[in-house]
């Protein structure tokens, strides 16, 4: 793992919808750690869009596990109010929407209105859940009721970059994503228009991620200069983490996590567990990494 090169300004970037668990709390170890040892500046920049899925209980949850772990920040909501009231992204739909009218009338065709329901969705789906293209060449309009917009991603789209951690990282964006959803049927951005506009705003140089969302990165990547004001998203310094797995080898998600589970906080007796995970991705190794019992000594790890 090669480390970022300053001037280092990162973020980290939870989502209310579920308690924080182990990879959640590795991630956020991880980037403070990188960012704290390159001088840098950390933001907190909560992803609040899927407001279905919010909680009070996991907002909540997030100040509790960063103060649980040590972990401090330059910039953010001091607390679940604050953030409320000052941060969310609730308060930022009209910038999003701006970016995403400014891209559709710069670029004619790169979105397209699509309706299918999630019943649709789910019963065409191709293999690996990628959308088949139902409404590419409908001709719907696109501000008809229950409409959502996505990119055409051609098919030979491959989208590469330099990754801290993985070296040169290629995606075959058509094959990994497929035509992914740029503004919900809600009217609002999505993911991948928000995070990108949010990151360029915030001056965001390192992005931490785990490997799994390198196909969510490569989207960004190839979005980004599609979108007025944006084309600087590119010039990111981007590092995709190994996984934290579960007992059956499974990646620990908060989607899927079952109603008795309260996350890392509650499953672990103290944060050394993720210390130690930590300092295994930075290279330690196992009996080094075992005897880890303080956030400062992982820093201390790292520097050696």
């Amino acid at each position: 793992m090669l480390l970022p090169f300053a001037p280092v300004v990162s973020r980290l970037a939870p989502t209310p919808s579920g308690f924080l668990h182990l990879g959640n709390a590795v991630n956020f170890t991880l980037t403070w750690l990188l960012t704290r040892r390159a001088g840098g500046i950390l933001h907190l920049r909560i992803d609040d869009l899927d407001r279905a899925r919010f909680r009070p209980v996991y907002l909540d949850n997030i100040f509790r596990t960063l103060d649980w772990l040590g972990l401090d920040y330059d910039y953010g909501p001091m607390g679940p109010d604050d953030f409320e009231r000052n941060f969310s992204q609730q308060h930022r739909l009209a910038e999003y929407e701006a970016v995403l009218q400014a891209a559709h009338a710069a670029h004619p065709h790169i979105f397209y209105a699509c309706r299918c329901s999630r019943t649709e969705l789910a019963r065409t789906a191709e293999p690996g859940g990628l959308y088949p293209g139902t409404c590419r060449a409908a001709g719907w309009a696109f501000y008809a009721p229950e409409i959502a917009w996505r990119a055409h991603v051609p098919p030979a789209a491959t989208v590469a970059f330099h990754d801290l951690a993985q070296g040169v990282a290629e995606v075959n964006l058509a094959a990994e994503l497929g035509d992914f959803v740029v503004r919900k049927k809600n009217g609002s951005a999505a993911y991948q228009v928000a995070s990108i506009v949010d990151d360029v705003r915030l001056g965001v140089t390192l992005i931490v991620r785990g490997l799994d969302l390198l196909p969510s990165t490569a989207a960004q990547v190839w979005l980004a200069p599609l979108l007025p004001g944006q084309a600087s998203f590119t010039a990111r310094q981007f590092l995709h983490h190994g996984l934290v797995l579960n007992e059956k080898g499974e990646k620990l998600s908060k989607s899927t996590q079952a109603s008795q589970q309260r996350g890392i906080m509650a499953e672990a007796a103290s944060p050394q567990v993720v210390y130690q995970a930590v300092a295994r991705l930075l290279g330690a190794s196992p009996a080094a990494a075992t005897s880890l019992a303080s956030l400062q000594e992982a820093v201390q790890s790292a520097d050696k």
